[in-house]
């Protein structure tokens, strides 16, 4: 069996655990009528809200940009950007993120090192400041989350926030990148490796923190979001409840079992209601809520965009 059919198959990890989830703790008859009874005006000032949250973190790549001296207007930026979030919901990875590389290469003749040193840092905007709140997340939750979870936690927040920088230490990670291409080149060195790893470590600095309290302020928006599903589904929940169960999902969501979270986070949010009070049709209800409102609205802006705009014009 090929590499790519296994990682799609262990993509489809996720959708069963919905399916399981489903099984195990949906009450359907309930659940329906969560969803029935759902005040509207909440859902949709959540769904508007995406647009504040998508132009946030536009203007981060905008911003990184300067690094590369690319003078990308409001426009063209959108044009790059919103085809890129609807492959990088529909695909596994950060293939959206690509796609912005090859739009600089093809339009702006940035260099494949400079544009994905600059995607790279982007990303790192996002899972250094998920990784500040899940860690006050997990602190938040001691009582409600079991011990067995938050070890589980835990390991993963120091192992998602230790690889990423060894990419800014010095004499570790150019050679190592070196020897991995000669590897496969037959011993070859590439000179390109030397300049994106400059064009990654010129960002670190204070340029750096513009595009880090937007990420704080989009993160935000996020949770924000996440507390009007729940009021909307009649979830008593505090917004601070809302932030640290989403921020917990959503590290849990970057394990590559699933394509957008898809059951990793209905799964954990049923098994951790009821530490709330609730029941697990409505963790369940909840994380469908926040799917909904938040990942297809997302989606279907981007593929209107990759309709308006496709990768080959």
């Amino acid at each position: 069996m090929g590499k790519a059919r296994i990682r799609w198959l262990m993509r489809l990890v996720g959708p069963l655990l919905l399916v399981w989830v489903f099984w195990r703790f949906a009450d359907f008859g309930a659940l329906a009528d969560t969803f029935a009874r759902a005040a509207g005006w909440p859902l949709l000032a959540a769904v508007l809200l995406n647009g504040f949250a998508i132009h946030a973190k536009l203007w981060r790549w905008r911003s990184l940009l300067g690094s590369v001296a690319v003078p990308l207007s409001l426009g063209g930026a959108y044009r790059a950007f919103l085809p890129s979030l609807y492959l990088g919901l529909i695909t596994p990875g950060r293939v959206g993120d690509a796609l912005r590389i090859q739009y600089l290469k093809r339009d702006h003749s940035v260099g494949y090192a400079d544009g994905l040193a600059v995607s790279i840092v982007d990303r790192l905007c996002d899972v250094y400041v998920l990784l500040a709140f899940v860690t006050l997340g997990v602190v938040h939750l001691a009582s409600a989350v079991d011990l067995p979870l938050a070890q589980t936690t835990w390991i993963a927040v120091a192992a998602v926030a230790i690889a990423p920088a060894l990419l800014f230490v010095r004499g570790v990670a150019e050679p190592a990148a070196q020897w991995l291409y000669g590897r496969f080149s037959a011993g070859e060195t590439h000179e390109g490796l030397s300049v994106f790893f400059a064009a990654l470590r010129s960002q670190v600095g204070p340029r750096l923190i513009g595009p880090i309290a937007v990420t704080v302020v989009a993160f935000l928006t996020n949770y924000l979001q996440a507390w009007l599903v729940a009021y909307g589904l009649g979830i008593d929940l505090r917004f601070v409840d809302v932030a640290a169960l989403v921020a917990i999902s959503s590290l849990l969501s970057l394990l590559p079992i699933s394509i957008s979270g898809v059951g990793v986070r209905e799964s954990f949010f049923a098994l951790v209601f009821p530490a709330f009070g609730f029941t697990e049709t409505f963790g369940i209800a909840f994380g469908l809520g926040v799917f909904a409102v938040i990942y297809v609205p997302t989606l279907l802006v981007g593929f209107m965009a990759w309709l308006a705009w496709p990768p080959s014009n």
